[in-house]
């Protein structure tokens, strides 16, 4: 019989890594051998050669430190963790409508198209996530399928990109799990659109409007309200081309020329009205980040993404219903063009109460952008939000042409779905008093589980020596507020006590019981507690704009977290180590 010594290499490699997290680094050759027959009794037959590539693959899992062995474990068998491959990248996907007109198109097209005047945060997240879920699901069809990220940075007075931005947008999106196939900056383009705006001129689509024309801006605007022509709109094209030359020499400075599309002038939306296609920028006071003052005439929003829409090939554009009236701009530029405009689809507005997405408020804080007080991406990120629960909360939301509302505990809910079963237990007391038990004859031990529900991963003991018969541990203020002379609590995992005396900060007690049982029998309510040999920890906790630091102590084994590892304080809430120094400094997920 042939041996397939990798098949049998890689069920020894699970089995050796789940008896090594659950054993403290060390796998025994022979309950690796167990299970290995376990999975495959087949394997008997060749027990011999089975036997010998187990003992390789101990000591090499045996080699690694207990951090490599629970990596590689949660890389490769999350399952055996308790934890499983998450799928939210594809969950709920398939529940997304068919975009309209999809069968016309041979290669589905979408794009994400942001200002980077800003970084992402939770509402900018959601038309990246549905655009590129419906690449996911037109490929998931066998389907050609594209996903375009384009800069959209053409306002270098008004919406000024920042230089850093580019790059954070880009570390959003791969945290988000979104791939793009192809990537663009408008600033990079500016000749395209003045090539595209002669065409459109020549066509006798588009005027200027300039302070020496007969038809300056002002008449322009005037027009709008009217709806009587300048003078220049019914121009030869040949004038308009010159006028527009000028533009672009630079013979203009700001505000004395703008170049028009022609659209309706009837049209019951002045705003649709005969818009400004590009205008001039004093490039010298507004310089651009990443071109600085080599161009001076800037093409608007409309104008920019109509273009590059037809020639990046986008088939369909999903964005919020504000953008409504820009599709109906926009439809001016390809009649003029005689190109095919792109399927709109609108959603309604995203409305995440408790959080402000607005830019301009953000910006004006003054705090950096991955601030954990922020809805950013990068504020989330560091915080401890999964990606996966930013997924699911907006293909919750879908396309709908309908407003949504959502709050921070929506999101909280969906990301406490996805660090309960990952976030070992630890025990923490803020603001912590001393409690006393006295007579104590024996040595006390508490056996506590790494998650209760999942015993695999194991189990840490603390031993309390009695010193004269007594015993110190720390519990919670607010636990020793709630007692008085009399009560009767359960220490956790560890004895039941009773108050016999408060002393102000501190309390004497001593043994009532030690089972869980009796405990039950008196209702007395089970505590967290942690030894003299502890670890002093500050968790900084959002509240709002105001991070509230609560100060606390918390069992010795907790030294072992690394840094961005979430936990769990029990009784407390969701963490996550952000520093190791004198103190654990963690940062409050959620409870």
């Amino acid at each position: 019989m042939v041996i397939d010594r990798e098949r049998i290499r890689d069920i020894a490699l699970k089995h050796a890594l789940v008896n090594a997290v659950k054993f403290n680094g060390r796998a025994d050759v022979k309950a690796v051998v167990s299970k290995v027959f376990a999975e495959d009794p087949s394997l008997k037959s060749m027990a011999r050669d089975v036997v010998q590539i187990v003992r390789e693959v101990v000591d090499y899992v045996n080699s690694l430190g207990i951090d490599e062995q629970r990596n590689l474990l949660m890389s490769r068998w999350p399952e055996t963790l308790g934890e499983k491959k998450v799928e939210s990248y594809r969950k709920g996907i398939e529940d997304l409508p068919p975009l309209p007109n999809d069968s016309k198109y041979g290669v589905i097209t979408l794009r994400f198209a942001p200002n980077p005047d800003f970084v992402l945060h939770l509402g900018s997240a959601r038309p990246a996530i549905i655009n590129y879920a419906y690449k996911l699901k037109y490929e998931g069809l066998g389907r050609k399928a594209k996903f375009i990220l384009r800069f959209e940075d053409t306002d270098p007075r008004t919406k000024r990109p920042l230089p850093e931005a580019y790059d954070a947008i880009r570390e959003d999106l791969r945290w988000l799990g979104i791939k793009w196939d192809e990537e663009y900056i408008q600033s990079d383009r500016l000749n395209i659109y003045y090539g595209i705006a002669r065409e459109i001129i020549s066509k006798g689509g588009a005027y200027v409007a300039a302070r020496d024309s007969g038809c300056t801006p002002d008449d322009w605007k005037k027009s709008k309200v009217t709806s009587k022509p300048c003078r220049n709109r019914d121009a030869d094209p040949s004038v308009n081309l010159e006028l527009f030359d000028r533009m672009l020499e630079g013979r203009y400075r700001e505000g004395e020329a703008i170049l028009v599309i022609k659209t309706d002038l009837a049209h019951p939306d002045p705003s649709v009205r005969d818009w400004v296609a590009m205008r001039i920028i004093d490039t010298d006071k507004y310089p651009h980040p990443r071109v600085g003052s080599r161009y001076v005439v800037w093409p608007t929003y409309n104008f920019s993404v109509s273009i590059d829409d037809h020639l990046m090939g986008i088939t369909h554009i999903l964005r919020a219903q504000e953008h409504s009236v820009n599709t109906v701009k926009q439809s001016f530029v390809y009649a003029h063009m005689g190109w095919e405009q792109p399927e709109a689809i609108h959603f309604g507005r995203l409305r995440i109460v408790g959080m402000t997405l607005s830019k301009t408020r953000l910006k004006a804080l003054g705090i950096r952008w991955d601030d954990v007080r922020l809805p950013t991406l990068a504020g989330l990120r560091n915080r401890g939000i999964q990606p996966e629960a930013i997924w699911s909360i907006m293909l919750q939301v879908g396309v709908k042409p309908t407003d949504a509302t959502i709050t921070s505990e929506n999101l909280f809910a969906e990301n406490r779905k996805l660090i309960e079963p990952r976030a070992d237990r630890y025990m923490a007391v803020i603001d912590p008093v001393k409690v006393v038990i006295e007579g104590v004859q024996e040595r006390l031990t508490a056996r506590l589980p790494m998650h209760p529900s999942y015993p695999e991963r194991g189990y840490r003991e603390i031993q309390l020596e009695p010193v004269n018969g007594e015993v110190e541990l720390f519990i919670g203020r607010s636990d020793l507020e709630k007692l008085s002379v009399g009560s009767i609590v359960r220490l956790m995992e560890l004895v039941n006590i009773e108050i016999t005396d408060k002393r102000g900060d501190s309390a004497i007690a001593h043994i009532h019981s030690k089972d869980l049982k009796s405990a039950k029998k008196v209702n007395a309510p089970i505590i967290q507690w942690v030894p003299t040999d502890n670890v002093p920890v500050i968790i900084k906790r959002p509240e709002g704009m105001k991070i509230i630091e609560d100060r606390g102590l918390a069992e010795k084994a907790v030294s072992k977290v690394g840094v961005s590892d979430i936990v769990q304080f029990m009784r407390y809430g969701f963490v996550k180590l952000i520093e190791k120094s004198n103190e654990e400094i963690f940062v409050y997920v959620h409870n």
